[in-house]
């Protein structure tokens, strides 16, 4: 595998970090920037939405330039807002910078996912996709109760900066690695027929299943606290429960990484099959708290592997797509992680913790009902 995955995995773990890392800094940055809580846990959504909107609209414009220029230069965006966002005194500027660093991220996930299939052999794309997404399943281990730490201790700006230096090697690793000068830069944009390969039923059909399982696995992520706390877990073994998912959902990309390439489509159908069994499972006992941390990790390890299977099928089969077709994979990852959070919240509402994991169970068993449509006519 060449070097340069690595280094774009790197980049996708402080992204990731940054992504996630919010969700335990709500309190101090209402605090310090005077709104309530409500109202900063706006920067959220605003990123995952940005993601959504930015990939495409990123894609296309930078698909003018070589990838190690795009690359380089969204990544110095990135930097680049969080340096402003770490030294802003206004929470809106502060959602100003999110938006920015949501863009640049989008649009660096998309070309990253896009350039593998010029770096690495069609049987190692899989491979290299969950390589690429380990970076994100990283931030959920180590990259948040991290952020989580550095901000009790030093206050929650410094986060950002650890985000910027983290940037800092990737950067450097990028100016300097070799393997990126061999691939050319995309052709010119042929923007109709691109957006015609999102109508290919194999396509689409992937970017709706990614687009459920990850609305389960963010639903439940998002709420993992909350279902703890439920079920008798005390503030303190909190980032125990998450660190869990967070394992599980490593092992989940690397299980993939390993063994998917050669049977895809089984994959997909016997994961995302035992992936509802476990969600169903997990809401039946949901007040038991060994059942609660098996089930973030079994959780995070089946809902993972069959995601990031997913998201490497929409890369490979989207070839007449080489600008968008990553682009398709960063929106669909997305679009799960704004609408996952969004229904299960409803159902909390509703009927308490269980319903979070009736939600993911639901969306992921109605993944699975549409699996046959990944077959091309």
């Amino acid at each position: 595998m060449p070097f340069l995955i690595p280094v774009l995995a790197l980049a996708i773990f402080a992204q990731g970090t940054s992504e996630f890392m919010l969700a335990g800094l709500l309190l101090p940055i209402s605090s310090d920037l005077g709104v309530d809580a409500s109202t900063a846990a706006l920067l959220t959504p605003a990123f995952a939405i940005g993601m959504v909107i930015g990939a495409p609209i990123m894609a296309v414009f930078a698909s003018r330039w070589r990838p190690r220029r795009t690359l380089v230069l969204l990544l110095v965006i990135f930097l680049a807002a969080h340096v402003f966002g770490a030294l802003v005194s206004s929470f809106w500027l502060l959602l100003l910078s999110r938006i920015l660093a949501a863009l640049a991220n989008a649009g660096f996930l998309a070309i990253a996912l896009a350039t593998v299939r010029g770096i690495v052999t069609p049987m190692q794309t899989t491979r290299a996709v969950a390589i690429l997404l380990a970076g994100t399943t990283l931030a959920t281990i180590v990259g948040v109760p991290a952020g989580a730490l550095l901000a009790e201790a030093f206050g929650w700006r410094s986060t950002f900066w650890a985000v910027v230096l983290l940037c800092v090697p990737a950067v450097v690793a990028l100016l300097l690695d070799r393997t990126l000068s061999a691939v050319p830069r995309s052709p010119q944009i042929r923007l109709r027929g691109e957006l015609a390969e999102l109508r290919r039923r194999p396509v689409l059909a992937a970017v709706v299943l990614a687009v459920l399982v990850n609305a389960a696995t963010f639903g439940v992520f998002t709420f993992l606290a909350v279902i703890g706390v439920d079920a008798g877990i005390t503030s303190s073994g909190i980032p125990l429960l998450l660190a869990a998912f967070g394992i599980g959902a490593f092992l989940g990309v690397t299980a993939t990484g390993r063994w998917a390439a050669r049977s895809a489509h089984a994959w997909v159908v016997v994961g995302g099959s035992v992936t509802t069994v476990a969600w169903l499972v997990f809401g039946l006992c949901v007040s038991s708290v060994p059942v609660v941390f098996g089930g973030a990790l079994i959780g995070g390890l089946l809902s993972f592997a069959v995601g990031s299977a997913l998201i490497a099928r929409i890369v490979g089969q989207a070839s007449e797509a080489p600008v968008l077709g990553g682009a398709y994979a960063t929106a669909a990852l997305n679009l799960g992680a704004v609408g996952g959070p969004v229904l299960a919240g409803i159902a909390y509402s509703a009927i308490g913790a269980s319903g979070i994991l009736f939600v993911a169970a639901i969306l992921t068993a109605a993944a699975v009902a549409c699996t046959p449509l990944l077959r091309g006519r």
